[in-house]
């Protein structure tokens, strides 16, 4: 028996794992559409995020994987909605996060990183951080909403 190229090898189950998944609706369901060539699409408005244990009870988040780290080793795809919530999260991977709507911060090393409707944050791979969605007060344009964002 002969030797396997591990290059090829891993195209080709790449290969495979796209076509399955695309057949199968992957992480987002019939959200998304992949091309056989990878490329692929999203329909961010119909993608219903599930509860996601975070370990601490009264937490209230919700996250929909839609792309991961296997189909993307270097970047992963998901929407997350978060409200008045606070968990540790240490990234293997670097991730963009897009404010949907609401507000969220990012506590690293004492510090906070703030992100509103419209804003984009960068977190860079091997960062250990907190997600959070605080209770807002009412003059904000959004009082009291969760926090909703693409992370890519």
């Amino acid at each position: 028996m002969s030797e396997v190229d591990s290059k090829v090898l891993e195209n080709l189950i790449r290969k495979v794992l796209v076509e399955i998944i695309s057949e199968n609706g992957g992480g987002c369901d019939e959200t998304r559409h992949v091309d056989k060539s990878g490329i692929m699409s999203v329909r961010l408005p119909r993608i219903k995020p599930e509860p996601f244990d975070t370990g601490k009870a009264g937490d209230r988040v919700l996250l929909k994987d839609c792309v991961s780290l296997e189909e993307s080793p270097r970047l992963g795809f998901g929407v997350m909605e978060m409200d008045k919530s606070t968990f540790k999260w240490t990234l293997n991977y670097d991730e963009v996060d897009y404010i949907i709507e609401g507000r969220l911060e990012i506590l690293i090393d004492g510090r906070k990183v703030v992100g509103n409707a419209g804003d984009a944050i960068l977190i860079p791979k091997g960062s250990t951080i907190e997600f959070s969605a605080p209770s807002l007060p009412q003059p904000l344009p959004h009082p009291n909403r969760p926090a909703k964002f693409v992370s890519f």
